[in-house]
């Protein structure tokens, strides 16, 4: 397996620079310093069956793009792979000479419209899923089948459980029949003899791990006491969101979130930094054709890390961002999609002028 040390070793790399919050201007004293970069395979391996389109560290905090895969990147206006292009000089760790024919004005088109906007977008749908998240905790206990069910009472309805509880019935000596043509509607009997000699078997066959209700067979002849609804859409939903809340906590960056509830606002700030710094790289492209990665507006970006704005202005400002964005981008006379046909000729010249300095 490559890995980045052979890469240096082997002297294959073409550009290497610090990359993120240091090449953005927005880090920390305690910041991690990223890696990118980009690489040619050996000639043989590239010939080989096994190409290897990037190579990373354990932690991923160090990316390099084998040149194929960079170029796929860039006519895709990948934002972290246009970023290389822009990076300040005095984050550029190594650059050959032949990576200098790598322009990012060769690249910019319409496309970033999407790359950037509307990925800066997808980050305000996850900010307020945050928002949600943090403000909306799911409690530990797990809701049941029954939590979601509810019992005809004259016009109205009751949940079974205070149901059960007012009439002195214990689930168990409940039974369930389908209603004929209307779905998740149950009649609901009750086995009132002293020996429960109907066998209903209840109404779910375990409260912790039932996914349904439980039918019984009924006698013929019985009655129903009430219908049972059974609200299995929201039942459905609250499974997952309870799934995604318990996954979130388990996987959630400690420190990030620690910071998240000292700054008391609840939103992820490193969050909603990116959401800014993307959308006004995104206008200052449409507008200028121009990619600038070390941002102007530092101080206002850090404002937003240490949570000195509330979640709902944040918000409010990034989507009249957006619109901006949009209006930018339908005025602006980049080209819809970059040059492929120069972009894959520029990729083959390079390789080859890379594997003939090799041979030499």
């Amino acid at each position: 397996m490559l890995t980045i040390a052979d890469l240096r070793r082997q002297g294959l790399i073409l550009f290497e620079a610090i990359s993120g919050s240091r090449a953005y201007g927005t880090n920390l004293p305690h910041s991690d310093t990223d890696l990118k970069g980009v690489f040619v395979l050996p000639e043989d391996q590239f010939f080989g069956l096994d190409y290897v389109p990037q190579v990373a560290n354990e932690t991923n905090d160090e990316v390099f793009y084998e040149l194929r895969r960079f170029v796929e990147l860039l006519l895709k206006n990948n934002p972290t792979v246009l970023e290389l292009l822009g990076t300040p000089a005095d984050c550029v760790i190594y650059k050959h000479p032949l990576f200098e024919q790598f322009q990012a004005r060769d690249f910019l088109s319409q496309l970033c419209r999407q790359s950037f906007a509307e990925y800066a977008a997808a980050q305000i749908r996850k900010a307020k899923g945050l928002n949600k998240k943090i403000n909306h905790p799911e409690p530990p206990a797990r809701k049941s089948v029954l939590d979601f069910c509810y019992v005809t009472v004259g016009a109205g309805a009751q949940p079974v459980s205070t149901w059960l509880g007012r009439h002195g019935y214990d689930a168990a000596q409940c039974g369930l029949a389908n209603v004929p043509h209307l779905s998740d509607l149950y009649a609901l009997f009750v086995d009132l003899t002293p020996e429960r000699r109907h066998g209903y078997r209840g109404l779910v066959r375990d409260t912790d791990t039932s996914q349904d209700v439980l039918l019984s067979a009924v006698p013929k002849g019985e009655e129903p006491v009430t219908y049972l609804s059974f609200n299995r859409n929201g039942y459905s939903t609250y499974c997952r969101v309870f799934r995604e809340y318990w996954e979130w906590v388990e996987k959630r960056n400690k420190e990030r979130y620690e910071n998240t509830v000292q700054h008391g606002k609840n939103y992820d700030a490193k969050n909603m930094l990116h959401v800014f710094r993307l959308l006004q790289m995104a206008e200052e492209i449409a507008l200028t054709g121009e990619l600038q990665v070390r941002r102007p507006n530092r101080g206002f970006l850090l404002q937003i890390r240490r949570g000195e704005f509330e979640y709902a202005d944040l918000v409010a400002q990034a989507e009249a961002l957006v619109t901006r964005v949009e209006v930018a981008f339908a005025a602006s006379p980049l080209p819809a999609a970059p040059d492929r046909a120069a972009a894959e000729q520029l990729l083959r010249q390079l390789r080859q002028e890379f594997y003939e300095q090799r041979r030499k």
